[in-house]
């Protein structure tokens, strides 16, 4: 599918100057009923030049933002370039998930029939949430029981960081993470737990400054075996989790 949208994008014609970027992409989402939420990938359905005008049109739009917060930025050295630099920022850094593919990730064969119970963690996680476009920043660890397919250790980690790097609420994000592991190695038994800090706590509303939110996902052996489920929160306490 991939594929051959990208050969109609490359051979389509040039975007008219009067529509933006921005709604060229919405329009062709729209077209083959994509959803655009903010914690939905749109990279398969923009071009690495697309990509870069709309990095040109947000630059234009947080300009705009930043008049109307009366900011002189015309003479103000430190906040010049402050609207070149955040649509970056959002496009290729904290947001890359939505605007870039996600790591390639090659799966093996079990050869050795592995059964048992394997942890990773802690995974520093980093989003913002949704609401307020602020960080989230805290810690993730994972469990694994394989099936007949297993992946590189370290892609979890890159799994973790591409789909943490949208916009989120915590417990929607987890709950993608959990999905897309599933959908890779499919294995006997998953968990994912995460406990993270929200700035949208912590530099307003209630600024409380110790509140951590914490969710848990289990599913297949680690929700059916108490005793596996029980296993996987020992060993994840012995590294760092403290619930």
């Amino acid at each position: 599918m991939t594929i051959s949208l990208h050969r109609s994008l490359s051979n389509s014609p040039d975007h008219e100057p009067s529509r933006p970027i921005s709604q060229v992409i919405r329009d062709r989402l729209e077209a083959a009923g994509v959803p655009c939420f903010a914690n939905d990938s749109i990279a398969d359905y923009l071009t690495e030049c697309e990509r870069e005008q709309l990095k040109e049109e947000i630059e234009a739009k947080l300009q705009s933002l930043f008049d109307s917060m009366v900011i002189d930025t015309a003479n103000d050295h430190n906040t010049r370039e402050t609207a070149h630099r955040v649509a970056k920022m959002y496009v290729d850094e904290v947001f890359k998930g939505r605007y870039h593919k996600m790591p390639k990730v090659t799966d093996f064969p079990n050869a050795k029939e592995l059964d048992e119970i394997y942890t990773l963690g802690p995974i520093t996680v980093r989003s913002a949430c949704s609401h307020h476009f602020v960080p989230i920043v805290g810690q993730a660890w994972i469990g694994i029981i394989p099936s007949d397919r297993v992946i590189g250790i370290s892609k979890f980690n890159r799994i973790v960081d591409w789909v943490m790097s949208r916009p989120h609420i915590q417990e929607e994000a987890a709950v993608m993470v959990a999905d897309l592991i599933e959908q890779l190695i499919k294995p006997r038994g998953l968990a994912f737990v995460i406990r993270a800090q929200h700035m949208c706590m912590t530099w307003r509303g209630v600024k409380e400054p110790d509140t951590k939110m914490i969710n848990s996902i289990v599913r297949g052996e680690f929700r059916t075996n108490p005793s596996m489920k029980k296993e996987f929160f020992d060993l994840i306490r012995a590294h760092g989790f403290d619930s």
